[in-house]
């Protein structure tokens, strides 16, 4: 059974367990490496990220004179926004001859009224070129959003262009049929005839608030990026639902903390990923996406960043990376993050059935380092310990069934929320200072 559904409320959440202690200050300024006029807080500009999704490859499909949607759900709201537009796996330069937002009610309408066209710098026509390689953020456009809002982001192109995407958007986005031309200001979606499955072009959303504190970036593998929470149970799937972890986070910062103390969230996981570029059976397809090879590009280049939820290994230990070579881009990843201002939280590696006693021993070298001192042996500001929060407690090398996507791998609906109903929220706010 496929249900597509609507959350039109956040969800009320009990209020936090603290399964981490920020112990290692660093240093408290917000961060953007990339584009320095318009990172972070204080007197910075006053944009922050709210929504994103890691470009990963090209998608398999070539658009040519035809129209897409995609539908964006923000963490946090603001009176403007602005979008990233992203050619990262691109063999040459795209050019996109068109692009509006509006308010979205999560399917492919755009609520009338609401839709505003999109220009970028330099460029006043709407349209943008992006060469290989490379993005562009738009000008702001003036729109009041709402936490949880849906924004859809409409885009023409003219010529034929191969789109950059992220995989598994976990949601309903939507094409135009080829040759079909610019719907971009269209409301009722009727000429999106086409479903679609991954996020085309666009990869990160910011919203202008200046009371907001920062930037919360969960960095991982497929943890992260969602698997298993569209799953409520056998043989039902909702897509659309938003209720990741890191979806379930960002409701409970809206509901439980003061209005001063807001952040917004921004999802960088991508499935299937590894920390380590070391490990021998890493498959070709991942090669590159790595922690550290797209920590600028993922990371980075986000704006009002403070801090960065880092949830990797369970891939590198299947990939037969040895502990310390996990550890070693831990520090390398952790060392750049400081460097930049932002405070890392780390949760060690989960469980897999499927370990061998050899990937146990190295899962568990590196959770000791992890847990030491409740923040990685000096390396990071805290932990949050998911590993403990799914695993079987008959069984700790495996997870919970009640929390059981069916993989053995990740958690389903139910496991996601209690992922992030023991994050420590005040450790958040402290990344801000």
């Amino acid at each position: 059974m496929r249900i597509t559904r609507k959350l039109k409320s956040p969800l009320a959440i009990s209020s936090a367990v603290f399964v981490a202690v920020a112990i290692c200050a660093t240093g408290t300024s917000v961060a953007n490496a990339t584009n320095n006029s318009h990172h972070g807080h204080n007197g910075h500009g006053d944009w922050f990220t709210t929504w994103a999704q890691s470009q990963q490859a090209l998608a398999n499909t070539t658009l040519t004179n035809q129209s897409v949607r995609m539908i964006t759900h923000l963490s946090q709201g603001g009176d403007s926004l602005r979008i990233r537009i992203q050619n990262q796996f691109g063999t040459g330069p795209i050019t996109i001859d068109s692009v509006a937002v509006g308010l979205s009610d999560n399917t492919v309408r755009v609520i009338p009224g609401t839709s505003r066209n999109v220009t970028f710098p330099g460029n006043h026509d709407g349209s943008v070129t992006v060469a290989a390689g490379s993005d562009a953020w738009s000008n702001p456009v003036k729109i009041h959003t709402r936490p949880q809002d849906d924004i859809a982001v409409s885009m023409y192109v003219a010529g034929s262009v191969t789109p950059g995407q992220h995989n598994g958007a976990r949601r309903d986005n939507y094409v135009t049929p080829a040759g079909s031309g610019n719907h971009v200001s269209e409301s009722s979606g009727a000429s999106y005839t086409e479903v679609v499955t991954s996020t085309y072009f666009v990869s990160a959303v910011d919203v202008h608030n200046p009371r907001l504190l920062g930037t919360i970036v969960p960095y991982g593998s497929s943890v992260v990026d969602g698997t298993g929470s569209t799953n409520c149970g056998p043989g039902c799937t909702i897509t659309g639902n938003n209720q990741r972890w890191t979806d379930d986070l960002a409701r409970r910062i809206v509901n439980e903390l003061p209005a001063n103390q807001q952040f917004t969230v921004a999802n960088e996981g991508i499935g299937g990923t590894t920390s380590s570029a070391e490990c021998v059976d890493e498959p070709d397809r991942d090669k590159g996406l790595e922690a550290n090879p797209r920590l600028d590009r993922d990371v980075l280049a986000l704006h009002g960043v403070t801090a960065v939820l880092y949830y990797y290994g369970t891939n590198d230990i299947q990939d037969h990376c040895t502990a310390d070579q996990i550890l070693s881009s831990y520090q390398e990843a952790f060392k750049r993050l400081h460097q930049a201002g932002i405070k890392v939280y780390v949760t060690p590696i989960t469980p897999r059935p499927i370990y061998d006693d050899q990937m146990n021993v190295y899962r568990h070298a590196v959770n000791r380092v992890v847990s030491q001192y409740s923040n990685c042996s000096n390396m990071c500001d805290g932990i949050f310990d998911f590993d403990r929060v799914i695993q079987d407690d008959l069984n700790p090398n495996a997870i919970n069934l009640a929390y059981d996507n069916g993989d053995g791998i990740h958690a389903n609906i139910d496991g996601q929320q209690h992922e992030a109903d023991t994050i420590g929220l005040q450790l958040l706010v402290a990344s801000a200072r």
